[in-house]
């Protein structure tokens, strides 16, 4: 079963998604009011049981990010050896992973238009795995990590790069321009290590593959991100992790290949979805 945010006729809900359309679940949640919450509150896994049975509500609707009253989205920066090696500093593989945060009004959803803003053009994509927690914990080892996790989702971690250098030591400016990235289109709920730990992600530009790997391949695996993460923070339900992203972003070929309007971006992972969107220039 699949869970997504959308819209429609000028209304937001959350329900089931199916091969026929949509099937609004707000009713039967009346102390929730999003996916996000649905989370936060523990009852999550009741919305499967919630959409048994119902007719399709909407059948045409648009999505939105996925949680787009999040709290906490946490992202994995470099996180796969290619990935550390196109950086050409000579350095070898990190000892601790970095991290940096991104808020919820840099996300759209599936389907919906990357914004490229006008006060600079290098608007670069980037395809990765999020996870969502599910259960709270604090100093969460590596073997209890994945019963920690409630559902997964796709991101386009859509970057502008001149403005993660506006800085010396992080990179939040250039990480939340607003819809500069994606997340979605649903949610899947998690229930088998393989969904992870056997997860090829792929992302086509215009239907030329860029990105291609594996989740075994990366330096920190997820299991690894929970443990280390929740080392210094308590990992709440509806937290998003966005677990790093392979070799092959547009700002690391020569010359660059930055996003422009009319470029057409799909991130793909079987079991998963798939996460497609456009580029447009902001109307200002």
């Amino acid at each position: 079963m699949r869970f997504a945010t959308f819209t429609a006729n000028g209304a937001t809900f959350f329900g089931a998604i199916t091969k026929d359309g949509a099937i609004a679940l707000n009713d039967a949640f009346p102390d929730q009011a999003s996916l996000y919450e649905v989370i936060a509150a523990g009852t999550f896994e009741q919305l499967t049981e919630a959409a048994a049975g119902r007719e399709v509500t909407h059948r045409e609707f648009t999505y939105e990010m996925v949680m787009p009253d999040v709290r906490r989205i946490l992202c994995v920066g470099v996180n796969f050896p290619d990935r550390n090696a196109e950086y050409k500093d000579g350095s070898e593989q990190p000892k601790y992973m970095s991290l940096f945060p991104r808020f919820a009004s840099g996300f759209t959803g599936h389907d919906r238009p990357l914004i490229r803003p006008p006060e600079n053009h290098t608007l670069d994509y980037e395809g990765e795995v999020v996870i969502v927690i599910g259960k709270s914990g604090r100093r969460i080892s590596q073997e209890d990590a994945y019963d920690h996790i409630a559902a997964l989702t796709l991101c386009n971690e859509g970057t502008i790069r001149d403005w993660v250098r506006h800085a010396k030591f992080n990179v939040t400016q250039g990480k939340n321009w607003d819809n500069s990235g994606a997340i979605g289109p649903w949610l899947v709920p998690f229930t088998d290590a393989a969904q992870l730990d056997d997860a090829r992600i792929q992302t086509h530009v215009n239907g030329e593959l860029r990105q291609d790997d594996t989740l075994s391949r990366m330096m920190f695996p997820i299991r690894r991100e929970i443990e280390y993460i929740s080392t210094f923070m308590t990992l709440l339900p509806g937290d998003i992790i966005v677990t790093g992203t392979p070799t092959g972003a547009g700002a690391r070929f020569d010359p660059p290949k930055y996003l422009e309007p009319g470029d057409v971006v799909v991130i793909s992972v079987e079991g998963i979805g798939t996460l497609r969107n456009t580029v447009e220039d902001e109307q200002v």
